[in-house]
């Protein structure tokens, strides 16, 4: 008999006290007993809609069916067929708007807990399959690139090498990952995991060659020329965004981007750490994503006394995932809605010492559809603060699209490419961020996994 319970089973968690001090992962997974109740509670309906909500189509049900029967290794082979990264997707997906969003069960009660079962097969292959062995596909002869190696790479990569292309990776930092590396904190998505994940694509042949700037070291063209026969641009959204208010180039002032580099990637929150970081009492973040909450935990964790989210709209417009707002509330974070940022304030030094804000309003939504922050006259105060970390968002680095003839971009500097990653340069294929400008990890999956489709196509309508 199916587990009617209305409610997922909760995922046990760190003391919110005590994680705030630590990098160690926040959610510690369900154990055995818990995936397999969890797992009962899915209907395996027959039109599969939490399928339909999944960008790389996870055969989610039958996964599912899997790990109520204990079968844990298999459920994640199931997954692995379309997923290049599940114990990735278990951790960082917003589950709660794709598959979970579609499930049959959510209606009456909680959706079954996808996100949390896919995570769970995942960790269990890693810690109980150390004799997995990849197959190496047999090579069809045809090689292909792929700048970037963040998710819409690595999915792009591993999805050829599958098809028996020699693929090799041009990453421009000094390990690959990309945002899962550089963005995402180690207590939401553990590196070791990322690099596991890695490992299995260099496992099935795929070449990673980092500290590669392409466009500098060298260009679309020459790769072309050294016999690629077709290039997956996946070069992300690395160019962070200001607020261009007055005072923004104080010294204390970081972009989301610098500040999270700096911690996960190369590592400044460990005692024996040479990366630089300023160690700030109080903090504000502008922004209200991910990656705002990203920064005010981490800014936390890094010891500070009070941190504080500055975001212009209210708490129904956040974008970020609830599950990370509610964590960051947990934490201590403090969270000022309906205040936009006016101008930092600093001393004769110049360095930060206050954030100026201005209190907002809701009025008529604007293009977006979500109702336009209107300030209200006179409502300015000043919040105490020696660091600002500006987390509004980000654009792609200009680098490619002014190295490479031929290759549209549009306004916002994003590159112009059809549903299956085609651009305007034959043979250029593009996807994730530097499409669509910042959005998920599993978008960019998503369209790595499309290019790789349409590059196979390419390459052999070429024949």
């Amino acid at each position: 008999m199916a587990n009617m319970s209305p409610v997922k089973n909760p995922i046990p968690e760190q003391d919110p006290n005590v994680r705030n001090k630590n990098f160690m992962e926040v959610s510690l997974g369900y154990d055995e007993a818990t995936a397999i109740d969890e797992a009962t509670r899915c209907l395996n309906c027959k039109n599969m809609p939490c399928v339909s909500g999944c960008p790389v189509n996870v055969k989610i049900p039958e996964f599912i069916q899997l790990i109520a029967q204990g079968k844990f290794l298999e459920a994640n082979a199931k997954i692995k067929e379309t997923s290049s990264l599940p114990a990735v997707c278990g951790r960082v997906c917003p589950q709660e708007t794709q598959c979970e969003s579609k499930c049959v069960r959510g209606i009456k009660g909680e959706p079954v807990g996808i996100g949390r079962l896919e995570r769970f097969a995942a960790d269990y292959a890693r810690t109980h399959a150390s004799d997995e062995v990849i197959e190496k596909p047999e090579s069809n002869g045809h090689k292909v690139a792929i700048v970037g190696a963040g998710p819409a790479g690595l999915t792009c990569a591993g999805d050829l090498a599958r098809m028996g292309y020699d693929v090799t990776i041009f990453e421009v930092l000094h390990t690959a990952g990309g945002v899962l590396m550089y963005g995402i904190p180690e207590f939401r998505l553990p590196k070791a995991i990322v690099q596991k994940e890695i490992d299995s694509l260099k496992a099935m042949g795929v070449k990673i060659i980092t500290n590669f700037v392409v466009g500098r070291t060298e260009t679309i063209d020459d790769l072309f020329a050294e016999g690629y026969e077709a290039i997956f641009v996946g070069s992300g959204a690395g160019l962070p965004s200001f607020m261009r208010v007055p005072g923004e180039n104080m010294n204390g002032v970081y972009s989301a981007n610098e500040y999270l580099t700096r911690i996960n990637l190369m590592k400044a929150y460990k005692e024996d750490s040479d990366t630089p970081i300023f160690r700030a009492k109080n903090v504000a973040v502008v922004g209200g994503g991910n990656v705002a909450m990203d920064a005010a935990r981490c800014a936390k964790r890094m010891g500070a006394e009070n941190v504080y989210i500055v975001y212009r709209r209210g708490e129904a417009e956040l974008p970020a995932r609830k599950e990370e707002v509610h964590h960051a509330k947990e934490e201590g974070i403090e969270f000022h809605l309906l205040t936009a940022p006016v101008e930092v304030v600093g001393n004769e030094d110049f360095w930060v010492t206050g954030l100026k804000c201005q209190k907002m309003e809701l009025g008529e939504p604007d293009a977006s559809g979500r109702r336009r922050p209107v300030p209200i006259e006179g409502s300015e105060y000043i919040l105490d603060t020696d660091a600002v970390i500006v987390a509004i968002g980000t654009s792609p680095n200009p680098l490619i699209r002014s190295t490479t003839p031929g290759l549209e971009t549009n306004r916002r500097g994003c590159i112009v490419a059809d549903e299956v990653g085609a651009t305007s340069k034959d043979g250029v294929f593009a996807g994730g961020d530097a499409v669509t400008g910042a959005a998920t990890v599993i978008l960019a999956m998503g369209a790595g996994k499309s290019a790789a489709v349409a590059m196979d196509e390419y390459i052999k309508s070429k024949k």
